[in-house]
This record gives structure tokens, sequence and C-alpha cells, in this order.
């Protein structure tokens, strides 16, 4: 019996250093180059987080404006790619002539003087509507962007004719995998070169649609993103990467990453390997609207030199915070 333990004690030991060897960073490959910066939805009007839900209209509850930019415009896009961005997000709607509208809400209720679902109007006529219309940092008194919107919907054809090259995360607002299909038909219609350069996320039924119909696409849903976490929390510490984790599209809040085997050498080495881009969120905190990276205090939880991507609500502060630490 106590051969037994001994061989037992033995195993554990050796497994331990497996498990420490395997996903330590001390043999791991340094990490050089400069972060990936993602603007979320461009430089936007920033609002009051506390107690959004799906349904908030965000622009009734705006912060007092710092900058003329809104969200998902060509010169919202043209600005961040100017501060340091690398990748802009932006939201996407099918319309009834069949083009894709790059706006955020499922309604036009809340930011526009339009009404009913976005995506039951053609882009003809979201491109009259003033998207600037519904913004108010003082409960109604003031609407600072009134008038000053009209037009500035665009298209996705007119984004990417805008900036040739330029990479994007198109965000699918709906759970139609019929969506889904519509935006592989787009994309598959482009030259492979331009394809290369977008990424997708959303509801897990069209992405899981539009990821079997366009190959090499990076994708991510809830779903998948669930999946691939788990799985590597799971067994990744063996150093085999799990198929859910491949070619996709990776979120990490900076609160679970150091959970991550291997972080953040091993860990972002081997996601890369596997074709899958990673992008630091702000905390997890159970529920709740999800943030960026947007402090100094979360920017400066990423290790020294890490090179992986940063998803920020504020890339007119967080690009000049990097450059500041060069």
């Amino acid at each position: 019996m106590r051969k037994v333990w001994r061989y037992l004690v033995l195993a554990l030991i050796a497994l331990a250093a497996f498990i420490f060897l395997n996903n330590t960073n001390l043999f791991a490959p340094a990490l050089t180059g400069d972060p990936i910066l993602l603007a979320h939805r461009g430089i936007a009007q920033r609002f009051d987080p506390v107690g959004v839900t799906n349904d908030t209209c965000t622009a009734s509850r705006m912060l007092p404006p710092t900058h003329d930019y809104l969200e998902n415009t060509i010169a919202s896009m043209q600005a961040s790619f100017k501060a340091g961005s690398d990748i802009v997000e932006l939201d996407i709607h099918p319309t009834t002539d069949g083009q894709f509208a790059v706006f955020h809400d499922w309604t036009l209720d809340c930011r526009t003087n339009g009404r009913g679902v976005t995506r039951e109007h053609s882009m003809a006529d979201l491109k009259r509507l003033d998207i600037g219309y519904g913004y108010t940092a003082d409960g109604g008194k003031t609407y600072p962007f009134r008038g000053k919107g009209v037009g500035l919907m665009p298209s996705l054809v007119e984004v990417l004719e805008t900036f040739p090259g330029r990479r994007f995360l198109i965000n699918v607002k709906s759970n139609d995998p019929e969506e889904g299909l519509k935006l592989a038909a787009f994309l598959n219609a482009l030259p492979p070169e331009r394809r290369a350069t977008l990424m997708a996320y959303g509801g897990d039924r069209p992405i899981a649609a539009l990821r079997s119909a366009v190959s090499g696409l990076k994708t991510m849903s809830r779903r998948s993103l669930k999946a691939c976490a788990l799985r590597y929390i799971a067994y990744g510490w063996t150093g085999a990467m799990p198929d859910e984790c491949r070619s996709t599209l990776v979120y990490v809040p900076i609160n679970a990453a150091p959970w991550m085997w291997g972080w953040p050498n091993r860990f972002l080495e081997r996601m890369h390997s596997a074709g899958t881009a990673v992008f630091v969120i702000g905390p997890y905190h159970g529920g709740g609207h999800s943030t960026g990276m947007d402090t100094a205090e979360d920017l400066s939880r990423l290790p020294d030199n890490y090179n992986g991507g940063v998803l920020t609500d504020e890339i007119e502060k967080v690009a000049p915070w990097f450059q500041s630490r060069k």
C-alpha cells in the first residue's frame, strides 16, 4: 500500500511538472510588436453605462460631448484610423433593397427622426434620416447633434469603398440565419484579399451559417466563444488546441486573462498558430453592459510588451496611452 501511495505521489509530481513546463512563460518566445487596437463602433459619443440593457436608448443618456463624431459613420471611422486604430467594429442591418446599412440600433426611434425596425427600410430611406436627432446629455433640454446627422448613415459597400484595405469587424445584429447567408453572399463576391481584412460576430445562428459559407473567415458568437473557452480551460494545459478555438475570434476579459493556460505568451502563441485573433476586453462582472479597455487602470493590467488585440470604446485616448509607453 505504501508503494502504491509513493507511485501516486510521484505521478502527481510528474503531472504538476508537466503542466508547469507546458504552460510557463519562462521558455516561451518573447512578445514583440505592437498591440492590435480595435475601435468598438469607431469614435463615438459616450454614455452612462449603469443599468443599461438591450432596450436602453443610450443616446438619451449621452455624457457631455467632447468631440463631434457619431458612431458608425464615415467621419468617425476616419478619425478612428487616424487616432491609431488597426480595426474598426461596425454594426449592420440588411435593408429592403438588398443592401446592408451600417447602424447600431435594432430600431430607428432612439437616435434618429425615423420610426420602426431598421431592417424594414430601404437604404435610400435610411439615407434621408438624421442619425444625430436623439442625442441629449441634459435630459432633453438640448440636442447638440440634431440636424447634423442627415445622410450620415452609410452602407457597408460605402464603408469598404471609402477605406480600401482597412480592417473591419462586422457585427450581425440579428439571430436570423438568413442574414448570415446574405452576408456570406456579399463577402464571397469580394476579392479574396479584401475578404481577408474582415471578421464577423453576432448571433449564434447567422454566424454559424456565415462560417460554413465563407471559407477562412474569422467569426465569433456567444456559443462559439463559450465552447472555445470551456474546452481550452478543460484541456488547454496539455498544449492541444480545441477545434472550437481554430480560425475564430476570441474575447478575453482582462480579469479572466490570467486564468487562461499559458497567459500571456504561450496562450497568444497557441491562438495565433491556430489562426485565431485574440482581443482583451474590459473586466467581466457578470451580466450587464460589456465594456472595452478604456481606463489606464485596465490597460496597466496588460503584460509588458503585450502584442495581442485590445478592444476599446475610447480609441482616441487608448492609442496615445500605448504610444506614450514606447
